[in-house]
C-alpha cells in the first residue's frame, strides 16, 4: 500500500506575492487561481496550494524540496538577486553558506512568511 500526497495548503499573508515569490526562486510557474487558491505545482505532482491567511498570523512551517544539482546554483542566484539570505542550517546560523549533507548540497531561506523553506540535491539517508 502506498499513498502519494498530492497537495498541501501553505498559508500566506498575501498568496499570490508567496506563491511568484517561490516559484521564481525555484523556477517553477504560478498556476491559474483554483477557487482560493494559487496552485504552484512541482515536478513531482504535488501542488502547494497558497492560500490567504486573512489576517490571522502565520505559523511557519517546513517545506524541503530536493532540486536537480545542475539547478541549485541558479537558485542560489536567484536568492542572492531578490536580497534573500540563505543558511547551510534550518536554524539560520550559518548565513551565506551551503551545506553538503548526503553527499549533495543544500541551503534553507525565509519566505515573505516565515515559512522555512529547503532546497537539497540529495535526500536524506533515513535508517531502515
Amino acid at each position: 500500500m502506498t499513498a502519494d500526497l498530492n497537495h498541501t495548503v501553505v498559508h500566506a499573508s498575501d498568496k499570490l506575492a508567496s506563491a511568484e515569490f517561490l516559484a521564481g526562486i525555484l523556477g517553477l510557474e504560478v498556476g491559474a487561481p483554483f477557487g482560493p487558491f494559487i496552485p504552484v505545482d512541482t515536478g513531482n505532482g504535488v501542488t502547494l496550494d497558497f492560500h490567504d491567511a486573512d489576517g490571522t498570523p502565520v505559523a511557519s512551517q517546513h517545506y524541503a524540496f530536493l532540486v536537480p544539482d545542475e539547478e541549485f546554483d541558479l537558485m542560489i542566484d536567484r536568492l542572492r538577486a531578490a536580497g534573500v539570505t540563505y543558511y547551510a542550517d534550518p536554524h539560520h546560523t550559518e548565513p551565506g553558506r551551503i551545506n553538503r549533507l548526503f553527499g549533495g548540497r543544500g541551503a534553507y531561506f525565509d519566505d515573505p512568511d516565515g515559512h522555512n523553506m529547503e532546497i537539497m540535491t540529495r535526500p536524506y539517508a533515513r535508517p531502515a
